[in-house]
């Protein structure tokens, strides 16, 4: 055992080094964390979250669950959820229900748990959540419809399992006293959650809006703000501070002109952080003899959560939804549980210790199993399953476009007319906003963000243009995406202009991908064609017009950019690939005015 001081070193270094590993293997992160956690502590006793925080464990961990929930409720729009359609809302409503019943009732029958801890483990597990779906989703490549449901799903039942789980609690606590009493304790709960979130996302976001904060103070003031109204909430009614920062963040979501973009990034990088140190210190906190004695029991109630109540949620959640039995035979095989699980189940873990609840010793252990069954059993079968039943989606044919000029904007509009997937994604509003007028997909915000990796249907993208004017960020944002996609899925434009200071050399291995389109070309020189009145065209080739017809036809006022073959596979041109368009090909290029000479 080390001390305070070196533990919090060393969990930080397990965690940085757990999400590299993730991120490598393209797994979710809450495996390598769970192992790393486990030989820290049980294992090797290196780290022992109750004596090295001793009384501080529990609002550590009680407030870093306040974070998180918080950092997810901002990510809740209204709009997000009207656009994924009803099977969302009845799997966060209706399908939560089923899940928890099915998984109460099992762990009463087959382990004999107290019908108390039995809904209460219910409603821990039926969460699933963004940080373990997503990067699943990039490797089953699921149709975008499944994938959108299975992301919001994740995105949208975290706080309400958690508030579901909150109740149960105050169930349990309550159970001593009156029926009364328990119908108070709830309608308390809720009403002061509901009352202090409300009021309080809406005086933030009235102070966000009128910019009463610094800028430089916003982020901090937020968190700040938001942890002073968990703690208040909960102080006026028991374990509300939960619902309370859920409906915050909502609120501050959804409010008219108030932007959240940047505290959103803030909070992402915080919760990483936190999400990686506190699975590392709970995982190390499990008893191995607590695993031993769940026994052969936890198996059975393993299959009746994976193969029962998800399959029956999915089913009772897809009536009048028009979803077919294969869409609907994914959705019940995919459903992994996460991070928000494990801090729920250690948090309320906690609580029942101090009251010496009986059989609290098997909440964490079995909550960790499903957590671990699912992840691994998941993770290795999806893809054949997506394979087998014929709804995985083809190689990614998409472009997904950083930057949201005139000519990124034309670029996008022919290719959506050609049926390729596209999005443009950019920090400036108004290029996003002039992107949205034209009917163009768009992601407003940091493309190399944790939301981002949410929102953003990757699977569907299977090429990055990099075509902003941002030339610090443009190699950040290339080799995010080329680490995250492989190499050879990332262009960016020439910036020849820029070779000449030395001081803005670039490094050779950014250079090679900066051969976008043909040598020479930038974004200064698109920018001015474009201003200058040049166009895209699509053009059809055939045998009797050739690609060196075309080229001869426009006497040298053609600038192509890419290819379509016969299949609709789209090839670009650069300066490293060779393309050679055939006959029944279409070529996508800019024709560029007839004085194309850049003043």
């Amino acid at each position: 055992m080390i001390d305070l001081t070196a533990g919090l070193v060393l969990v930080g270094l397990l965690s940085i080094f757990c999400q590299y590993i993730a991120y490598k293997i393209k797994l979710p992160a809450i495996l390598p964390l769970l192992i790393a956690g486990i030989f820290a502590g049980p294992v090797t006793g290196v780290i022992d979250p109750d004596i090295m925080f001793g009384d501080l464990l529990f609002p550590v961990v009680s407030l870093s669950v306040a974070i998180i929930l918080f950092e997810g409720a901002l990510t809740l729009r209204f709009e997000d959820l009207r656009g994924h359609g009803s099977m969302v809302r009845n799997l966060c409503t209706v399908g939560t229900l089923v899940t928890g019943l099915v998984a109460a009732i099992a762990a009463n029958h087959v382990l004999e748990m107290s019908w108390e801890m039995s809904f209460l483990f219910g409603a821990i597990v039926t969460v699933t959540g963004p940080t373990v779906i997503v990067p699943m989703l990039r490797t089953v490549r699921p149709s975008s419809k499944i994938a959108n449901i299975l992301r919001w799903e994740g995105i949208i039942i975290d706080p309400i399992g958690a508030l579901l789980a909150v109740l149960v609690f105050e169930y349990i606590v309550s159970t001593q006293d009156a029926i009364s009493q328990t119908l108070y304790a709830f309608g308390l709960t809720v009403g002061v959650g509901l009352s202090v979130g409300a009021a309080m996302g809406w005086l933030m976001g009235l102070a966000l809006k009128r910019n009463v904060i610094p800028h430089y103070l916003r982020n901090t003031a937020v968190l700040t703000l938001m942890l002073a109204a968990f703690a208040g909430s909960n102080f006026i009614a028991h374990e509300s501070g939960l619902l309370t920062v859920t409906i915050m963040g909502i609120w501050l979501a959804n409010m008219r002109d108030v932007d959240v973009e940047d505290i959103l990034e803030f909070k992402e990088t915080l919760s990483v952080l936190l999400i990686s140190g506190l699975f590392i210190l709970l995982a190390s906190r499990i008893n191995m003899d607590s695993i031993y004695n769940v026994g052969w029991g936890a198996v059975f109630v393993l299959l009746a959560i994976m193969f029962v109540a998800r399959p029956l949620s999915v089913l009772v959640s897809s009536i009048g939804t028009g979803l077919n039995m294969k869409e609907i035979a994914l959705l019940s095989w995919i459903a992994p549980r996460g991070i928000v699980a494990a801090a729920v189940s250690a948090l309320f873990s906690l609580k029942l210790e101090v009251l010496n609840y009986e059989q609290i010793e098997l909440l964490v252990p079995l909550v960790f199993l499903v957590i671990i069954a699912t992840v691994v059993f998941q993770s290795l079968t999806s893809v054949k399953v997506a394979s087998w039943l014929g709804i995985r989606a083809p190689a990614p044919n998409g472009f997904l476009i950083f930057g949201g000029s005139a000519f990124c904007r034309m670029f996008a509009k022919e290719l959506s007319e050609n049926k390729i997937n596209v999005c443009i994604t950019d920090t400036n509003w108004d290029a996003i906003r002039a992107a949205r007028m034209e009917n163009i997909p768009t992601y407003f915000g940091n493309p190399m963000s944790e939301h981002a990796s949410r929102s953003l249907a990757l699977a569907e993208y299977g090429t990055v243009l990099v075509m902003s004017p941002y030339r610090q960020l443009n190699p950040m944002v290339t080799f995010h995406f080329e680490d995250l996609m492989g190499k050879g899925t990332v262009f960016g434009l020439s910036n020849n202009e820029q070779q000449q200071r030395p001081s803005h050399q670039v490094s050779e291995s950014y250079a090679k991908k900066l051969g976008l389109f043909d040598e020479g070309i930038t974004y200064g020189k698109l920018a001015s064609w474009v201003a200058k009145g040049a166009k895209i065209k699509t053009t059809g080739l055939s045998s009797n017009f050739t690609m060196q017809d075309y080229l001869q036809q426009y006497s040298g006022n053609l600038l192509p950019l890419c290819a379509l073959d016969s299949n609709n596979k789209m090839h670009l041109f650069t300066t490293n690939t060779k393309v050679s368009p055939k006959a029944d090909w279409k070529v996508i290029s800019l024709i560029l005015p007839e004085d194309p000479t850049i003043v």
